[in-house]
């Protein structure tokens, strides 16, 4: 019972912070999805793309499902999943991620927590793993990517927040009095001798 209880709730979460993630592409421009908007070059199309290949290879090689889509083999990842390439559209790449989540979720709602799964590319000892420790490894690696995601946009729009029904509209000038306040802060902290 518990079981039950803590897959579908971990699936839940999963769902949502996906939808978060795709969200965060809503209205922009094609150049603002794909620029580089830190120094590594992190990019919020890029960012879809990497979580739905890390999805499709967790919930498809791990288990012997392999996914339907294309992947480079593990061992070959050159980082092309972190960026979209001038000939791949925004639609293609929301596309692959959705048919990944129907992979993924085929995968989660037919295996047991404690199915057994190897990831090869975990260094030993835990390669050998189950679903419970994947289903929870992918849940962080989306949510963590979706906070880039949530401070990126931010960077380009102002915009924030998990899903649009909980986004208000933007006031400037508060938001300056805050930004203000926190870096008189700052500076007033670094000054202070230890």
């Amino acid at each position: 019972m518990i079981d039950e209880f803590a897959k579908d709730h971990l699936h839940n979460r999963l769902r949502r912070d996906r939808e978060a993630l795709l969200w965060k592409l809503d209205g922009l421009s094609e150049y603002d999805a794909r620029r580089p908007l830190a120094a590594t070059g992190t990019n919020l199309l890029g960012l879809v793309k990497h979580v739905a290949t890390v999805e499709a290879r967790y919930f498809g090689e791990v288990f012997d499902r392999l996914s339907p889509e294309p992947l480079c083999r593990w061992q070959d990842h050159d980082g092309s999943d972190q960026w979209a390439a001038e000939d791949e559209t925004r639609e293609e790449i929301i596309a692959f991620y959705r048919r990944t989540w129907e992979h993924a979720d085929a995968t989660i709602t037919a295996l047991p927590l404690d199915a057994p799964g190897h990831v090869p590319w975990w260094s030993e000892p835990s390669p050998n793993t189950n679903l419970f420790a994947v289903l929870l490894h992918v849940l962080t690696e989306t949510i963590r990517h979706t906070g880039h995601a949530d401070i990126l946009r931010e960077s380009v729009d102002g915009r924030t927040g998990l899903r649009p029904e909980h986004e208000r509209p933007i006031d400037e000038e508060a938001r300056a009095a805050y930004f203000t306040k926190l870096e008189q802060a700052a500076r007033s902290a670094a000054h202070i001798k230890a």
